[in-house]
């Protein structure tokens, strides 16, 4: 596997070596030794799963506050998004920076966003399968959002009239916002 460093220190790209031949192809899509070796030591104990029928859906600013704060390696087997991940850690020399990145079937990248990280991403096909893994279990109570078009933070969505779920639409913005990471 290659992992590519972004412009924000813990958030990394891995690109999964891919066997192909006539039949189709196979890849390992996670390895704890491999990502071991790359100093990535991640203890995954959840997988979750979504599907986004219509291109131009966003999910997200997400995260969960406190000591329920979960990684996510994401990645996506149908279709194609652009990945968000959003420093939220006070304190930190990227605090407020997002990274954008396109994840596809076609292109078989994943992101790999430590804790501290708001997490959201659009469809950019229809019938979108997005997988995630967590290092720490879904909690309710700290279940939390960050409103997508805050332009304190200033995402580039790429998109005009995204569909987002309620929940999204009413999220706050991140001055009123109680996320509580520190760098």
């Amino acid at each position: 596997m290659n992992v590519i460093k972004t412009e924000i220190d813990g958030v990394v790209i891995i690109e999964p070596k891919v066997f192909g031949d006539k039949r189709g192809y196979f890849f390992e899509s996670y390895s704890l030794k491999k990502m071991q070796e790359h100093g990535l030591d991640y203890n995954f104990v959840q997988d979750n799963q979504s599907f986004s029928a219509n291109k131009g859906t966003l999910r997200g600013i997400h995260f969960q506050n406190g000591d329920a704060a979960q990684a996510k390696l994401v990645r996506v087997c149908s279709g194609a998004v652009l990945d968000v991940a959003v420093d939220l850690r006070k304190g930190s020399p990227t605090y407020k920076k997002w990274i954008a990145v396109e994840l596809s079937a076609e292109n078989k990248r994943q992101l790999l966003i430590p804790r501290g990280f708001g997490h959201g991403f659009v469809t950019l096909t229809d019938n979108v399968e997005f997988l995630y893994k967590a290092d720490n279990y879904y909690n309710a109570e700290q279940d939390r959002s960050i409103l997508w078009c805050d332009e304190e933070i200033g995402i580039d969505w790429q998109v005009k009239n995204p569909i987002v779920s309620e929940k999204d639409a009413a999220a706050p913005k991140l001055s009123e916002s109680d996320v509580n990471f520190k760098y």
